[in-house]
C-alpha cells in the first residue's frame, strides 16, 4: 500500500511540474542581449566583406549566448528552480535543438559560400527555438518567437544590408522589448514554477 501511494504521489508531482510554466526568465539578460544585438548590427553594417560581417556577428554571439545562459541560470537559482527537472527541463530541451541546428547549418552555409542566407537562417531557427521553449514558459515568448520567424522569412528575400537591419531588429530590439516586459512583470502567465 505504501509503495502504491509513493508511485501515485510521484505521478501527481510529475504531472504538476509539466502543467506549470517556466517563469524564471532573466529580464536583464534579455536587455543585455538586445544591446549586444543592436551594437552588432551597427558594427556589421560597416563591414567591408562577408568575412568581416560574419566575424562581428560571431563575436556578438560569443558574448550574448554566455550572457543569456548565465542570467538564465542565475534567475533559476534565485527562483529556486532546478533547470534539469520538470517544466524547466522541457524549456531548456526545447530551446537547445534549433540553436544547435543553427550553428551547424551556419557552418555549412559559410562553407558553401551562401553567406546571404545566414540572417534568414539565424532568425528563423532562433524564432523556432523561442516558440518551442515558449510553449513551456511565459506567454510573451510566443509573439517574440513568431516575430523572429517573420523577420527570418523576410530576410531571405532582401539585400544583405536590409537583412543585417532585420538581425538588429530581432536580436536587438526584440530582446530589449521582451527583457523590459519580463522586468516589468507584465507577462500574462497563468502558472508559475
Amino acid at each position: 500500500m505504501h509503495q502504491h501511494a509513493e508511485r501515485e504521489l510521484r505521478a501527481i508531482r510529475t504531472a504538476m511540474e509539466r502543467a506549470g510554466s517556466y517563469t524564471a526568465l532573466p529580464g536583464w539578460g534579455g536587455i543585455g542581449m538586445g544591446a549586444i544585438g543592436i551594437a552588432a548590427a551597427w558594427r556589421a553594417a560597416g563591414a567591408q566583406d562577408p568575412a568581416a560581417w560574419l566575424s562581428v556577428w560571431l563575436i556578438a554571439a560569443a558574448i550574448a549566448v554566455p550572457l543569456g545562459a548565465w542570467t538564465l541560470a542565475r534567475e533559476a537559482r534565485r527562483a529556486q528552480v532546478d533547470l534539469s527537472r520538470g517544466v524547466a527541463r522541457l524549456f531548456v530541451f526545447n530551446l537547445a535543438p534549433p540553436l544547435l541546428v543553427g550553428a551547424a547549418l551556419s557552418a555549412a552555409l559559410w562553407r558553401a559560400g551562401a553567406v546571404e542566407l545566414l540572417p534568414a537562417t539565424w532568425l528563423l531557427l532562433y524564432g523556432l527555438a523561442i516558440l518551442a521553449a515558449g510553449a513551456f514558459s511565459l506567454r510573451v515568448l510566443a509573439p517574440m518567437g513568431a516575430a523572429f520567424v517573420a523577420l527570418g522569412a523576410i530576410a531571405g528575400f532582401v539585400s544583405p544590408a536590409i537583412a543585417n537591419l532585420l538581425l538588429g531588429a530581432g536580436f536587438g530590439a526584440l530582446h530589449l522589448v521582451v527583457g523590459l516586459i519580463v522586468l516589468r512583470g507584465d507577462t500574462r502567465s497563468d502558472a508559475h514554477v
